[in-house]
């Protein structure tokens, strides 16, 4: 018999930690190998963990609430043998719950802990920087709780989500109030510092709850979002740029061959697959639109793997086209139906949301007709193919008449592009999409 560690795993690129949201096994529980072990939650997704062995829970060394870095040990299984069972195969890879936008770094955003004694017997704060987990400052901001008055039980006196749900069970929830009173002889006319006001804004609702107004609570996904969102504008400085394109040629083909494709084939011919087919093409010949800023250098990425926007009724998921300059228009069809039928289904793969390296939104299929999109971090681009209407177009030698125009609209971090390279780069999109005709172009 030997006893074998479990690992906090890397769920997704650029992924350096993860929650311990449920515990799924108590120690003595026997498992079988890829049976989940417990529920994590990171930036990115919600996934499980599968065990490795096959065997018996002898420690959990993780708490529910707890965040830790990928490589981490989270608990131990006693298994039969010596050595390491192999790893999962492909197919077994854990499918994941819920995703959001991002490719890109996300860390945890540090806020000051500062432990002290119960209300009941309040100490002087002591202060010191941690990462509280997303479930600690998410039941804090609902609760109305002061974390720097909460003793915490974890590793390091860490604060776990059990700590918060004991105070709530038992109605002995500290406030803002208290935190006055636990330390009523310090004087200070100097503004709070960051970490203070972090802490302040976590703990105390902004908003007031007037009759009839309806609380919705933030869902995982939206959270996700939502950091990465802010991420997104806090760090990369935006800039924006707009190009109209006259696709009549390209409508007039596609609606010609779309019953006749659909039939064949089995699923739709969409205008988004010829845009998505123009975008990879130019990234091939302007790489910089394909790269990504890492501090003290840009990573142009060989790879041209496109993200793509899917909504659903309460979120928004980034799967993503790998190779899509290798790929015809219908392949790239084919693979939009496939990607928007896992969104729906709940069956997005870790593999089918890591690795975008620019995005292509379709806003114009709920009829925008110009949008700023906010970046896809870490990337540097994102493109939003507005909806095609008809517009009265002068002609040459002076004629009016009706075309097809579609707006693009550009959105670009500056630190890695300027106005130059995304000009010819959206001029070269514009060109392509110009000369999409049944006579120069197939989509098989």
């Amino acid at each position: 018999m030997s006893v074998q560690n479990i690992t906090m795993p890397q769920l997704g690129e650029s992924v350096t930690e993860g929650t311990i949201e449920k515990w799924l096994v108590k120690p003595g529980d026997t498992v079988k190998k890829y049976d989940p072990l417990a529920e994590v939650v990171t930036d990115k997704v919600n996934a499980e963990i599968p065990s490795s062995f096959e065997g018996v829970i002898t420690e959990l060394l993780a708490q529910e609430g707890q965040t830790l870095p990928v490589g981490a040990v989270v608990c131990s299984i006693e298994i039969a043998g010596e050595g390491e069972l192999p790893a999962p195969p492909p197919e077994k890879k854990s499918t994941v719950s819920t995703a959001i936008l991002n490719a890109g770094v996300q860390k945890k955003q540090e806020a000051p802990q500062q432990v002290a004694a119960p209300v009941s017997a309040p100490k002087e704060a002591r202060t010191g920087k941690v990462r509280y987990s997303p479930a600690v400052l998410r039941l804090a901001q609902e609760h109305d709780i002061a974390l720097d008055l909460v003793t915490g039980t974890g590793e390091g006196g860490r604060i776990t989500r059990k700590d918060l749900l004991k105070l709530i069970e038992t109605g002995n929830i500290p406030t803002a109030n208290d935190v006055a009173q636990a330390a009523p002889t310090v004087q200070t006319t100097s503004a709070p510092s960051a970490p203070q006001q972090q802490v302040e804004k976590a703990a105390t609702p902004v908003q007031p709850i007037h009759p009839g107004d309806i609380e919705i609570p933030v869902t995982k996904i939206r959270r996700a979002i939502a950091n990465n969102m802010v991420k997104s504008v806090h760090e990369a400085p935006h800039a924006w740029m707009m190009m109209e394109v006259d696709v009549t040629d390209l409508v007039t083909y596609r609606d010609s061959l779309k019953n006749e494709f659909k039939q064949k084939e089995g699923f739709n011919l969409t205008y988004f697959a010829f845009f998505v087919k123009a975008v990879a093409q130019a990234l091939k010949e302007f790489p910089m639109l394909n790269s990504m800023w890492a501090e003290d250098k840009i990573i142009q990425k060989h790879d041209i793997n496109i993200s793509i926007a899917v909504a659903t009724d309460d979120a928004l998921f980034v799967p993503v086209i790998k190779h899509a300059d290798e790929k015809s228009i219908k392949g790239i069809a084919k693979e939009i139906n496939e990607l928007a039928i896992k969104v729906r289904t709940g069956k997005l793969a870790m593999d089918d949301i890591t690795g975008g390296t620019f995005t292509v939104n379709n806003t114009g299929a709920f009829g925008s007709v110009q949008s700023m999109g906010i970046i896809n971090y870490p990337q540097a681009a994102i493109l939003q193919v507005e909806s095609i209407v008809k517009k009265p177009v002068v002609l040459p030698g002076g004629m009016f008449a009706a075309r097809d125009i579609v707006n693009l609209c550009l959105s670009l971090d500056h630190r890695v592009l300027d106005g130059l390279v995304c000009g010819k780069f959206l001029n070269r999109v514009k060109e392509i999409l110009e000369n999409t005709n049944k006579s120069s172009t197939s989509v098989y």
